[in-house]
């Protein structure tokens, strides 16, 4: 039986195809220079961490999140540096610093939040990326899920 017709793309035959880079504007930034940036935040975040200034720390894991193709290091990396900061704050201060986001911010927050529960492993503790998931949506609400959800960029 003849079955090479199945390997056919016929994707490649229609012109409504949409491309990743048609969906969402694409990062500015070279990959080198994303993978620098995150480098650069996370030797940030564990100097802020070291001083005591979560809420600093937070804030600069949150700007400029690595979107796109070909950076799948930076986010690994992002990520990474984001666990550090949740496994490492008291539980009764999470609200305080959820409020002190921007609406933009909380997003993000919301996105790695899903992300690390895609990524159970070793260093993820889904315990503390559910309280976190709770205090974020008691503040910002369910339209934070949904815009989450909707959003095509990925982290």
């Amino acid at each position: 039986m003849d079955t090479h017709f199945r390997r056919i793309n016929i994707d490649q035959y229609d012109e409504d195809v949409l491309l990743p880079s048609e969906l969402y504007d694409p990062d500015p930034r070279s990959p080198a220079q994303v993978q620098a940036d995150a480098q650069q935040r996370s030797s940030s975040v564990q100097g802020s961490l070291s001083r005591g200034d979560v809420a600093g720390a937070l804030v600069t894991v949150l700007d400029r999140p690595a979107y796109g193709e070909g950076v799948d290091e930076a986010k690994a990396q992002t990520l990474s540096t984001l666990l550090l900061i949740l496994n490492s704050t008291k539980t009764s201060d999470i609200p305080t610093l959820v409020r002190a986001l921007s609406e933009e911010q909380q997003d993000t927050l919301m996105k790695y939040l899903y992300k690390g529960m895609a990524s159970l492993g070793e260093e993820v503790n889904g315990s503390v990326l559910l309280g976190w998931h709770e205090r974020l949506t008691e503040v910002a609400g369910v339209g934070c899920i949904v815009r989450v959800m909707t959003d095509r960029r990925t982290v």
